[in-house]
Formats: structure tokens, sequence, C-alpha cells
């Protein structure tokens, strides 16, 4: 059920062009402190992991590690992408709350 409430708010927030994917522009983004909060799929790779948990701590950049790499694919309508980046505050705040098992504002 949570994994449903997150994934439907990644899929508005890329209908609201409030997203990046994939490694290279979103390591990009997070320097230029443009994004709000990483998620990483728990099943990516474990130097993916590392990496992106290196770049976000080193921006104090927020990271998450959820889902799949098919589930985000899917939500963002994409393939094979491991890492997504939100650009949006409210977006960022209300994914990272249910994700920590928060409630849903609504």
């Amino acid at each position: 059920m949570i994994n449903n409430r997150v994934l439907g708010l990644i899929g508005l927030c890329t209908k609201a062009g409030k997203i990046c994917f994939g490694t290279d522009a979103c390591t990009d983004l997070i320097i230029k402190k443009k994004i709000e909060l990483v998620i990483v799929a728990n099943d990516a790779s474990d130097r993916t992991k590392r990496n992106f948990e290196f770049i976000c701590n080193k921006n104090n950049t927020k990271i998450c590690f959820f889902g799949t790499i098919e589930n985000l694919s899917k939500a963002i309508g994409k393939n094979n992408k491991a890492v997504i980046g939100i650009k949006s505050k409210d977006f960022a705040n209300q994914i990272e709350k249910i994700i920590n098992g928060g409630e849903i504002i609504g």
C-alpha cells in the first residue's frame, strides 16, 4: 500500500515535470543544488548506492532507498532507471514522509 502511494506521487511528479532520472543527470543537478530528494532503487548496484550516498551527503541532499528499478522505471514511464531526483520540495517532503512511515496528507 505504501509502495503504491509513493509510486503514485512519483508519477504525479513526473507529469508535473519536477523530476530528473539517470545517474549523470541526477549527479549534475545535485551538485547545482536543484534536487530536493534522490530516490535510489534498492536493487541498484552497491557502487551506485555508495556513489549517491556520498554525493548527497556532500551536497546536503536527502536520499532514500526505495522500490526496485522496475517499479521506479514504470512510475516515470522509462526503462531501467535506478536513480530518480525530485526537484519539487513539496513532492520530496511528501514522498520522504511516506517512505519513512509517516502519514499522507489528504
